[in-house]
């Protein structure tokens, strides 16, 4: 909604003003404008349409996340590099039932670009698998299947993983 920019220098002057607000001696005016000032940093490090199009896509509502990303004028200079790799990962993501070729050329820049979770970076590989493998390339689809399987610490993809790698030894 507002650019990076834009969002740091509304929470330097809340924060300022909350500064005053403490020295007047109204301390509840200044907690509340700290909080103010803390909720448009975290909107610098989450992008509010990212997260609006992350909570479309949990409904399986691709028109909808694509309204949001499509708000996203000109991501290069609007998000921070971690932003602007989930989106292209969501963009990858919409595009995995329709267009294979645009996925994997999404998802790759999203690789490129990093995610920060490690969860989020082995379902963009699992996904590049998936099409590498589809396009008969399965050199590459082990190399990124073993790199999501290092990446996911947790395991909740193993049994994804595990029917990919499957599906790879009947090709």
């Amino acid at each position: 909604m507002f650019n990076k920019n834009i969002k740091l220098v509304l929470a330097i002057l809340v924060f300022a003003f909350a500064i005053y607000q403490f020295i007047e001696g109204n301390i509840g005016n200044g907690i509340a404008l700290i909080f103010l000032a803390g909720i448009f940093i975290f909107l610098y490090f989450k992008n509010e349409m990212i997260l609006l199009a992350f909570l479309q896509l949990r409904k399986q509502n691709f028109d909808g996340a694509k309204k949001w990303l499509d708000k996203i004028k000109n991501p290069e200079t609007a998000l921070v590099q971690k932003q602007q790799g989930y989106y292209w990962y969501l963009h990858g993501l919409m595009n995995t039932q329709t267009n294979i070729t645009q996925a994997e050329k999404y998802f790759k820049k999203a690789v490129k670009l990093g995610l920060s979770m490690s969860q989020d970076m082995a379902m963009a590989k699992l996904n590049l698998a998936g099409i590498a493998m589809t396009k008969r390339r399965k050199r590459e689809a082990q190399m990124l299947l073993k790199e999501a399987q290092q990446l996911d610490k947790h395991n909740m993809l193993k049994d994804q993983i595990k029917m990919m790698k499957q599906q790879m030894k009947r090709v």
